[in-house]
């Protein structure tokens, strides 16, 4: 899907296909070595392994030699070196280690250990004829071959798990993740640090990625000035336009004093539409009293003007806020709070008119893959609607987890809703994603139809709609295995017609296939009319839960994957070809017949359609409803522009969802400690989301790089093939995108508060490009043009522009926004600091100048930056190099409870 770290399988490589053998259930057993005697293991046995196997991860190479295996992965593998080491003897056979893996493994090399890959992520390691058991203090080593590469240290997956047939597993302590206590960051002890540059960080020869120093990070932060500027008067995001008012003989703003208070005149307005904002401004610290600034708030209804649309007065006597409507008054008193800064007790004189350059605002959040709590929604509503962000797309259902209770389908959260080990998956799915086996863990769960309900209410009185997504037909394990479970239940109660009635596999599909996270049966069998009444009947409850709460469900996405490969030898999908009326005529249109069809039920269901866009693009636009939702997200140095524009093209509504720009779950920085996957781009900062100009997405070529640091051209000409035929043109004249979405996949997410670190500062940068269009925007061409480092429509006045915008709106966060997160408890990531040794001083700045930094020297403590330090010698010396390499620089939040993570000078 567009949320692996392989995903580009899809797009350039065609060899990616694997057979797979095996699943959890067919473990085969392992006989005793020959010549030596080994105990079949009890339970206290398998305790005792759990407890003190030592197991550690070792990333080798990234360099593909030749036992990489030239039919996969274009070629490419990397080698890792597992060893395991008992801290006692064990003396036991016949068990088994199952762990998580992202890459399929291709092959290995041990004498004692067999290694192979099952489903999905799902790796077992078996025990050899020859396996002796283990001395104390013995260790023995498993080196294999896995797909591509892997650069980053969250790559590993935690939880290994030891298993015996008839036991219970039990996860191997040493391979437990822990939580850093100064940052809340997951750590993985068991995974061995990346440190060279060439066989590990990078992916290939072609890759030019440079490992950002701290060094590094200090020139680039100088960009932001020596001195702070004045933030008290910045609006995140900025207003369309806005006017300070200065007193006529000094020149200087004119400020209101607010210490006592404001007065709210609600007018006609009902107080219960706002009451989300005003809760909002008292917790920022803001008064509410009969003895306040008079706070007038009004709806002066304006239909030239857009949704959400306000404006805001404030003078010497009083704050005005006009909207078109309660949203605007809404989006008004946010801005109100903006300008705020904790602590303060004046605010600029000033006149705004605003309105939103996108309708749609949104973020995506992956609940499916690790479960991500009540709680952190409600939170993240709340910074959403802060920041005008006005969409969120709930992904409730993929492979790894089904995440809303359905009344009267149970096993869909009974089952789908938690991972343990089940080898038979009656009960649960099989752990992935280094789930581990306990039904209980923080990855596992779901919404009750109440909790999804407080959340719609939640979202409706801060106006967001809450857009949900259960991806189908591909990604849809969770689905299908619980609905196998359901089918299982009611045939051996002979009660056949319910067992069949929501069935979504067939029995007698023999079809061979792998889908982009490697799994082989996930994919729901489009071809059986039981899978449509299950996504009627799924909708119909969805549509009921979200009536009954208040916010009617206007549109959903279907997500539209699929597999290649799937249904090619299912019966049904033979039958239906051979008889249908349709045109569907070969087993690779079916998928888009799917999307046809349920985009027809939720028609019918008065619901619109919304999905990914290269699913969508293989559908036939006289088949489709008139209002179709899609998501672009094609990479922008693969020319994904085209995909956008042609569906645009089609006039349907284009979401631009760019994965290099928008996708919150790849790391921050290049460096093998930051957390994320990176299939598309190394680094996606804060700074990197605030240059986007979604409306131009070719533009970009002149200033970004591919995600190996090389330059790319984007061609938004008319294009056609050898035979004259048009395959790309641009935008058609007047054409626009509905609005811009980030994404926060959660693969390896496995907390709340990981999530958080992920999403935010990114979510504000989001939601200045999603409202403001700024002067330095490059418009579209609809003429068409090619765009590379060498065109410079983007010129120099417009960078320094933006960089000027940019280091005003880095100095905001760290000085007004960062303490309001604090305040409601959010984990914002904080950055890296950026320091040098120069003629025997330690240099120190930051990305977001506000934040305060702290230094260690060698044997010493950690003590507070506050200009350069004196470290006694000359750093080009012999022994000033030894002690530079010892000193270290951290961030520390404004509240002082938390730090950024630890890095060396260098």
């Amino acid at each position: 899907m567009k949320n692996s770290l392989l995903i580009f399988l899809m797009l350039v490589l065609s060899a990616c296909g694997q057979s797979k053998q095996g699943s959890a259930d067919s473990a085969p057993a392992v006989s005793s070595q020959a010549g030596f005697s080994l105990q079949q293991p009890t339970q206290a046995d398998l305790n005792r392994i759990a407890r003190q196997l030592e197991i550690k991860y070792r990333l080798v190479t990234n360099i593909p030699g030749k036992h990489c295996d030239k039919e996969q992965a274009d070629g490419n593998c990397f080698e890792v070196e597992l060893s395991f080491t008992a801290k006692e003897a064990i003396s036991v056979n016949n068990w088994f280690i199952y762990f998580s893996q992202i890459a399929p493994v291709q092959s290995f090399e041990s004498e004692e250990f067999a290694i192979k890959h099952l489903n999905g992520d799902l790796h077992r390691i078996s025990l050899k004829d020859n396996f002796s058991g283990f001395k104390a203090g013995e260790r023995k080593t498993l080196l294999f071959r896995a797909n591509f590469w892997m650069v980053s240290e969250s790559d590993a997956l935690p939880n290994y798990m030891v298993y015996s047939e008839q036991l219970q597993a039990r996860i191997i302590a040493s391979t437990r993740p822990e939580t850093d206590p100064e940052t809340g960051l997951e750590l993985l002890p068991f995974v061995e640090p990346i440190d060279d540059l060439d066989k590990q960080f990078k992916k290939n020869k072609q890759d030019a990625t440079k490992w950002l120093s701290s060094s590094d990070l200090y020139q680039r932060n100088l960009a932001l000035g020596e001195t702070r500027p004045d933030v008290s008067r910045v609006i995140i995001p900025t207003p369309k336009h806005i006017t300070y008012a200065k007193d006529k003989t000094t020149g200087k703003q004119r400020l209101l004093d607010i210490r006592r208070g404001v007065k709210v005149d609600f007018g006609p307005l009902d107080k219960k539409s706002v009451n989300a904002a005003v809760k909002r401004l008292e917790n920022l610290g803001i008064s509410f009293n009969n003895s306040g600034v008079p706070l007038n708030l009004k709806v002066k209804a304006d239909e030239a003007k857009i949704i959400g649309s306000y404006s805001l007065n404030i003078t010497s006597g009083a704050i005005n806020i006009s909207g078109v409507d309660a949203n605007g008054v809404f989006n008004g008193l946010q801005s109100l709070a903006s300008l705020l800064t904790l602590g303060a007790n004046e605010l600029p004189e000033l006149f705004i008119e605003d309105e939103p350059h996108y309708g749609f605002r949104g973020l995506m959040v992956d609940v499916a893959r690790n479960f991500h709590s009540k709680a952190f929604i409600l939170d993240l509503l709340d910074q959403m609607a802060a920041y005008k962000l006005n969409k969120l797309h709930l992904h409730l259902g993929d492979d790894e987890g089904w995440r809303l209770e359905i009344p009267g389908l149970p096993e869909l959260t009974d089952i789908g809703g938690k991972r343990c080990f089940d080898p038979r998956e009656q009960d649960c799915l099989i752990p992935q994603l280094g789930a581990g086996p306990d039904p209980k863990s923080g990855v596992n769960g779901y919404y009750s139809v109440a909790d999804y309900q407080e959340i719609l209410m939640a979202a409706s009185e801060r106006f967001i709609q809450v857009i949900p997504s259960l991806d189908m037909p591909g990604h849809s394990r969770a689905a299908i295995k619980a609905m196998t479970a359901r089918y299982n239940k009611y045939q051996a109660l002979e009660e056949f017609d319910k067992a069949s009635q929501f069935q979504l596999h067939e029995v007698e599909d023999t079809s061979k296939y792998s889908s982009v996270q490697f799994y082989h049966d996930n994919t729901i069998n489009v071809c059986l009319e039981s899978s449509y009444a299950f996504v009627k009947e799924v909708m119909t409850q969805v549509q009921a839960m979200h009536k009954q709460a208040g916010q009617p469900i206007r549109r959903y996405h279907i997500g539209a994957d699929e597999t290649a490969g799937a249904w090619t030898e299912s019966p049904a999908c033979k039958a239906f070809i051979r008889s249908n009326n349709s045109g569907i005529t070969k087993t690779d249109e079916l998928g888009a017949y799917f999307i046809e069809r349920v985009a027809g039920i939720l028609a019918d269901l008065d619901i619109e359609t919304a999905a990914w866009s290269d699913g969508l693009s293989h559908t036939r636009k006289e088949n489709m409803p008139s209002v179709v939702q899609a998501n672009a997200w094609g990479l922008l140095p693969w020319e994904g522009h085209k995909q956008a524009h042609e569906l645009a093209n089609r006039n349907w509504q284009v979401v631009i969802s760019t994965p290099d720009v928008m996708y919150f779950d790849f790391p921050y920085e290049a460096d093998p400690k930051e957390h994320g996957y990176y299939w598309a781009s190394r680094h996606t900062n804060t700074e990197k989301i605030f240059q986007f100009m979604p409306d131009n997405l070719p533009v970009h070529a002149e200033f970004w790089f591919d995600r190996e640091e090389n330059p790319f051209v984007s061609d938004d000409t008319f294009v056609k093939d050898a035979r004259g035929k048009l395959v790309s043109m641009p935008l058609e004249k007047g054409r626009k995108f509905l609005g811009l979405q980030g994404q926060l996949w959660s693969e390896n997410t496995r907390s709340d508060d990981l999530a958080e670190h992920k999403i935010f500062p990114r979510l504000l940068a989001l939601a200045e490009r999603a409202w403001h269009l700024p002067e330095w925007a490059v418009p579209y061409n609809y003429q068409g043009f090619k765009y590379s480092r060498e065109t410079q429509v983007f010129d120099e006045q417009r960078r320094k522009r933006r960089d000027s915008d940019w280091a005003l709106f880095a100095n905001t966060l760290g000085q007004k926004e960062f303490a309001k997160l604090e305040l409601s408890d959010i984990s914002y990531r904080l950055p890296t600091v950026g320091a040098k040794i120069d003629n025997g001083h330690l240099w120190a700045n930051i990305a977001f100048p506000g934040l305060g930094i702290e230094y260690k020297l060698a044997g010493k403590n950690w003590q507070l930056y506050t200009g350069p330090v004196p470290l006694g010698y000359v750093e080009d010396n012999a022994q000033g190099n030894a002690e530079a390499a010892e000193v270290q620089v951290r961030s520390v939040s404004n509240n002082g409870k938390r730090r950024g993570r630890t890095t060396a000078v260098r």
